[in-house]
């Protein structure tokens, strides 16, 4: 099993409902987002997915949310926009581009901070 990740990121703000502290009122991040992706075999190249192709998917799904309230979002309108969702979000959306029977998104991670992430992934 080969793996793959890429960095990327996006600004955006949200707000907690029913949080109970400073994050339930409106605050933004610069999120980073780390992507994994596992492949059972290479392809003709020696690759388990190019990274351009792998970043510009990515970028596509990150697209919607930067510089975006994500509590506008449809998505979010009955969730908290909190990075643990924004991870399902993301991995939802790029494992309908991307797994194709050998390459599959193994895991999302979302930071908020230098020091504070979530992750999502299925399976395992």
């Amino acid at each position: 099993m080969y793996e793959v990740m890429i960095k990327s990121g996006f600004s955006a703000a949200h707000s907690l409902r029913e949080y109970g502290g400073k994050c339930e009122g409106l605050h933004g991040h610069n999120f980073r987002v780390d992507v994994h992706a596992r492949a059972k075999k290479l392809d003709g190249t020696g690759m388990a997915i190019d990274f351009r192709i792998l970043k510009e998917k990515t970028q596509i799904i990150l697209n919607q949310l930067d510089h975006t309230y994500l509590n506008d979002s449809p998505y979010f309108s009955e969730i908290n926009p909190s990075s643990e969702n924004i991870a399902v979000y993301i991995f939802k959306n790029l494992e309908k581009e991307t797994n194709d029977g050998n390459v599959v998104i193994s895991r999302v991670a979302v930071w908020e901070s230098e020091s504070s992430c979530a992750s999502y992934y299925e399976g395992e």
